[in-house]
């Protein structure tokens, strides 16, 4: 069964940066499991997987358009201290969930001050070339449900 839109796919990735640093590995965890043709993952590798099947290994790089995005000046925000709780661990580095006006927004600290927080609303990812080496584990049909909810559920239909 070949990769296409509708299909459940499950796969086992490394992504690597332009240095070759590893970002992001699943080689020692359960594959990951998501629905091609739903955006579950980025543009680029999704349509380097189309019309692959079990047991195929894929090296791609996915330039930032086709990824996170281009790194956009303009998202970075100063939020007061005394908006975080107290006590609470902050360092850069650390995501929190904000919300904006086009609704919930994911933010990076990076630096803090004793009065001010500076974030960034980028993706850590934005702006980077992506390196992808993956394996194609498993391709199903997906079932009505996953289909009419746009994402893979996992064993009895339940969200992963």
């Amino acid at each position: 069964m070949q990769v296409s839109e509708g299909k459940v796919v499950a796969i086992k990735y490394t992504l690597k940066d332009d240095d070759g640093d590893v970002v992001d590995s699943n080689q020692e965890g359960a594959p990951l499991p998501y629905l091609h043709g739903a955006r579950n993952i980025v543009k680029g590798l999704e349509t380097a997987l189309e019309g692959k099947q079990a047991g195929d290994q894929v090296a791609v790089m996915v330039p930032p358009a086709d990824g996170y995005g281009e790194w956009m000046p303009g998202m970075e925000i100063s939020v007061p201290r005394d908006r975080f709780p107290q006590g609470e661990n902050l360092e850069p580095g650390l995501r929190f969930q904000a919300p904006t006006k086009n609704g919930p927004h994911v933010f990076t600290i990076t630096e803090i001050s004793d009065e001010n927080i500076k974030a960034d609303g980028n993706h850590p990812l934005a702006g980077e070339n992506l390196h992808f080496e993956v394996e194609v584990v498993e391709v199903r049909d997906a079932t009505q449900e996953e289909l009419d909810h746009g994402h893979v559920h996992g064993p009895g239909g339940h969200h992963h």
